[in-house]
């Protein structure tokens, strides 16, 4: 695209903006306006219609002038916006985002429920993914300007996230129930909910986390995105470029550029750091039996919980795997391995009966980061209530 110089953009909007104004057939010139100009400053627009006032257009309250402004100049500002940081910055991201929703919600409005019910529910779902967009900000934004002092977002905005959220859900459920009448009521309020946060986002929340996280935590925000995801079709390009700083996996970074807790002592895991002992804490706390056999077959571990449902002691460790179950559970035991070790499956699962109790046993295949065999986890669970369990519960019932 042959991006137009300022004084031609500046021209060709004036040029549309009077067409509207005298009723005249604009939709030519919109559409060049639209293949040519890749961006506007928030100056460009406010020069021309402080042009368009002076020269007498009477624009306020013109329908054709308004649509024009929101469904074209708006996203052009926002290119504009977007453009002043580097591809794939996190700002950028959140940003190209919200460009996506404004475009989803405005084609919604657009199409009859009843009429397009298939249509309605794709745009819909891509709404949806906007619960990307959510995660990363409390996940990744959040606790960033929580180290700067800043924890509004944290108390507020994700309280916003999460009503939201059941409007999502209970307008998801209408469509799909086919209520057209609740979807006419809810889907409007959901829509004018997501404009606000937008807004919100724009106006306040980015603006104020640029002014906090310097470079670096922007860096260290993006490795963490990565993992969570986006609601654009395609993954933003890396921030930095990788020709000026390679990428690494999370699991790979020895000492993260900045923490906010003391390491000393403590070992790195993948994601946080915890001293030997938090660790086995949180083995005995677990409501799981766990129980892990090396790439040797032999036990080298298993969790002293309070209720155990499979007895073990410690003459275990160090034990044959094979040795460890009867006889006629053995060969069984041996194909699991054998096709673990092969690479052929990764999980099997069984389900018994014990004293009443309706128990869960699970092995999964433990690999390292290469793909290698490093044995097996055998995680054995009581399901019997989680069996009962119906519909949600959002409300502690300890009183």
């Amino acid at each position: 695209m042959t991006e137009l110089t300022e004084e031609s953009r500046i021209a060709l909007l004036a040029e549309i903006l009077r067409s509207l104004c005298d009723g005249a057939d604009a939709s030519a010139l919109i559409d060049k306006f639209i293949n040519k100009c890749e961006s506007l400053t928030r100056d460009e627009v406010s020069t021309v219609f402080i042009g368009m006032e002076n020269g007498g257009y009477n624009f306020k309250g013109n329908e054709a002038v308004s649509n024009f402004y929101h469904n074209v100049i708006e996203d052009k500002v926002a290119a504009g916006t977007i453009k002043q940081f580097a591809p794939g910055h996190p700002v950028a991201v959140y940003l190209e985002e919200n460009r996506l929703l404004q475009s989803l919600i405005r084609k919604i409005k657009q199409i009859d429920p009843e009429q397009n019910t298939e249509e309605l529910q794709k745009v819909y779902d891509q709404i949806c993914t906007v619960e990307l967009h959510f995660v990363r900000k409390e996940n990744q934004l959040f606790p960033c300007l929580e180290k700067h002092g800043w924890d509004s977002p944290s108390k507020n905005m994700w309280a916003f996230h999460d009503d939201i959220r059941a409007d999502i859900k209970d307008v998801g459920i209408a469509i799909k129930e086919k209520n057209f009448d609740k979807v006419a009521r809810r889907l409007p309020l959901l829509l004018d909910e997501l404009d606000r946060l937008i807004k919100v986002e724009e106006q306040r929340l980015l603006p104020n986390a640029l002014e906090l996280l310097d470079e670096d935590e922007w860096k260290d925000m993006r490795i963490g995105d990565e993992e969570i995801g986006w609601m654009l079709d395609e993954a933003p390009v890396a921030y930095p470029r990788v020709e000026e700083e390679e990428y690494i996996h999370p699991s790979k970074l020895k000492q993260p550029s900045k923490q906010s807790i003391d390491t000393e002592g403590k070992h790195h895991f993948d994601e946080g750091y915890m001293t030997p002992e938090q660790v086995n804490f949180l083995f005995r706390t677990m409501p799981l039996d766990i129980t892990y056999v090396d790439e040797n077959d032999q036990v080298v571990f298993y969790n002293r919980g309070e209720d155990r449902l499979f007895p073990r002691s410690k003459n275990v460790i160090g034990r044959e795997v094979r040795y460890c179950h009867p006889p006629k559970s053995v060969d069984t035991v041996l194909r699991i391995l054998e096709e673990f070790r092969k690479g052929t499956k990764d999980s099997a699962d069984f389900r018994i009966n014990i004293k009443g109790r309706f128990v869960l046993i699970q092995y999964f295949a433990v690999r390292d980061s290469d793909g290698t065999y490093r044995g097996v986890m055998e995680m054995s669970q009581d399901i019997t209530d989680i069996k009962t369990f119906e519909g949600e519960k959002r409300l502690l019932d300890w009183d």
